[in-house]
């Protein structure tokens, strides 16, 4: 059994179980608070966010591919979380809730997926500054969620209603609440390092807001937990209707592709505090079955959690049975313990979200983007806002299409820069002296096209830009050598060149073509427009063929000076073209 075990859960062993088992005690300590407070700030209840805790830490560190971490309920999960339910209860009152948890089964579907078809390697591919900007705005939204109820009043799930609201929220503040979150704020911020190593700041803050609510304000009308169901979660099966499907399956691709984003990113940085290597395929699996789970609970969708993971190494976990007792801990207390959570106030909730808000928020990119790139800079500061003020899905979708054109524009820029138009060698230092002589010898009838690296399809309007003076010569040279690949926009470009100067009665050589730049030419039917002794293998052999056109002289090439794709040598004449050709298949 034991054997079947190791082999069925990645990284399972038995050889550390004291570590393990501290280290999953010491997690579950801290994720207590988080998850209560990530239940009340989502909108669906304090046993909600124990459910996710409970389920997602159990499954996926069962069937994960990262054998130290610890997931669980996170802030952006739980962002994502609150605006998805009030949106569908506002439009849907009766069934809203039962189609939020829906959208988090479907979420778990989507990552399933994502680790079946092995897209986990994609998926950190993510520019910096939009994952910067968007984990940075949901760390503000986070904390404009929670300054309502850090002083007193009811939670909201509406960014911007809660800043337009903010001056009455702050006039009218519940003076024992603000000040139960300000003691709160003082002891997550100042509790001493070694402290915190032993007993987390967040679990300190709660106990102790908790006991001085009741025992200095017992009669005090602030807001708390209250009652919680206790017990095993009731089944919520799937529920759908057909006019919100459009909407329910964006929010699930958004959960999906955020939890992924964020457990892989914690499985890196696990990875380089335990020195092992993370399975990133089958850790999707594993989490999207702990949120499909989760959504079949009744749980908040969770994802790797970086400050749970950290701890639960330090303490000494190493495999998933840290996780698998950390979820168990947890159980216990949903199961047994429920009633200790009930007076807890939302102020000491608040206060605890607020540090994790301002944790989120990636400071060290925000004080150094614009030394970097002003580029850069402005679209982290874009997803940023867009993240606070208008929605996730599209902050993701602008951030992500903005990087590709920016990218795009960086390769063009460069490709473009690589292309020689030459007609004279006299300044191009990449010529050998032979070739310079050669296009000295031909007196500029000659024009010398060269394209190097990876040409994309931004190159191709560079490309076309110069078919305007291929006339204007005698013999047109396309030197290929240095070019790996060739996208196929670039590749028209370069056939419309080619035919360009084929009607215009040139000679064209193609030289150096080989690996899939020729593979493309011969597939698109682009070479075979030219005879086949037009393609050669260096510079130096086309130039020598070229020059000798251009001379009128009628000169063969020795067969040794190149080689003919079909081992035929031809006598030319001029403006027939004929060279030893090569090509790569």
């Amino acid at each position: 059994m034991t054997r079947f075990l190791t082999r069925m859960v990645h990284g399972l062993h038995f050889k550390n179980i004291r570590g393990d088992c501290f280290g999953g005690l010491t997690a579950a300590i801290v994720a207590l608070p988080l998850a209560l407070a990530f239940g009340v700030s989502s909108g669906v209840g304090p046993i909600a966010g124990l459910y996710g805790a409970v389920c997602v830490g159990f499954f996926a560190a069962l069937f994960g591919g990262t054998p130290s971490q610890i997931s669980g309920p996170t802030g952006p999960m739980t962002v994502v979380m609150a605006s998805t339910l009030v949106s569908l209860t506002a439009r849907y009152p009766d069934t809203g809730l039962a189609m939020a948890f829906t959208v988090i089964m479907l979420g778990g579907i989507f990552q399933i997926l994502l680790g079946v078809f092995s897209l986990g390697k994609y998926l950190t591919l993510m520019p910096y500054t939009v994952i910067s900007g968007f984990m940075s705005g949901i760390g503000v939204i986070i904390i404009l969620l929670q300054i309502g109820p850090l002083l007193g009043h009811a939670g909201s799930g509406n960014v911007v209603d809660n800043v337009m609201k903010l001056p009455s929220l702050i006039s009218h503040l519940d003076p024992i609440a603000a000040g139960l979150g300000a003691l709160t704020l003082v002891i997550v911020f100042a509790a001493p390092p070694r402290l915190n190593r032993i007993l987390p700041a967040p679990l300190i803050a709660l106990v102790v807001g908790t006991v001085v609510s009741v025992v200095v304000f017992p009669d005090a009308a602030i807001p708390r937990i209250g009652t919680i169901p206790s017990g095993l979660p009731t089944l919520h099966l799937p529920t759908m209707e057909w006019a919100t499907l459009k909407d329910m399956l964006g929010y699930s691709v958004m959960l999906a592709m955020l939890g992924a984003i964020d457990s892989l990113l914690t499985s890196l940085v696990a990875d380089n505090i335990t020195r092992t290597q993370h399975d990133s395929n089958r850790e999707l699996i594993g989490q999207g079955i702990g949120n499909l789970v989760s959504g079949l609970c009744g749980g908040l969708p969770g994802a790797g959690a970086t400050m749970r993971t950290v701890i639960n190494v330090q303490a000494g976990g190493k495999t998933p049975l840290s996780g698998i007792v950390h979820a168990l801990v947890l159980a216990v207390i949903v199961l047994k313990a429920g009633s200790l959570t009930e007076p807890i106030p939302h102020a000491v909730l608040a206060g605890i979200l607020i540090k994790v808000g301002i944790d989120i928020i990636d400071w060290g990119f925000l004080r150094r983007a614009h030394r970097l790139s002003a580029k850069g800079a402005g679209l982290m500061y874009l997803v940023l806002g867009l993240t606070v003020f208008v929605d996730l899905i599209t902050a993701v979708a602008v951030g992500a299409f903005v990087a590709n054109l920016l990218t795009v524009k960086h390769m063009t820029d460069v490709q473009e820069r690589e292309m020689r138009a030459v007609t004279d060698g006299t300044a191009e230092d990449w010529l050998l002296p032979e070739e310079r002589s050669l296009l000295h010898q031909a007196q500029g009838r000659i024009l010398m096209f060269r394209l190097s690296g990876p040409m994309s399809f931004g190159a191709a309007k560079s490309i076309s830009r110069r078919m305007a003076i291929v006339g204007n010569y005698d013999v047109l040279i396309l030197d290929l050598m240095n070019v790996p690949r060739l996208g196929v926009t670039a590749l028209l470009a370069i056939e419309m060149m080619i035919k360009d100067a084929i009607e215009k009665r040139r000679d064209v050589f193609v030289v150096g073509a080989h690996g899939q730049v020729y593979r493309r030419l011969h597939t698109l039917e682009v070479i075979q427009q030219l005879p086949p002794t037009c393609r050669y293998s260096d510079r130096l052999s086309a130039l020598q063929q070229a020059v000798q056109l251009v001379q009128g002289y009628s000169v063969v090439v020795e067969p040794g000076d190149s080689l003919v794709a079909d081992s035929e040598v031809r006598s030319p004449s001029h403006h027939s073209v004929s060279a030893s050709a090569y090509a790569e298949d």
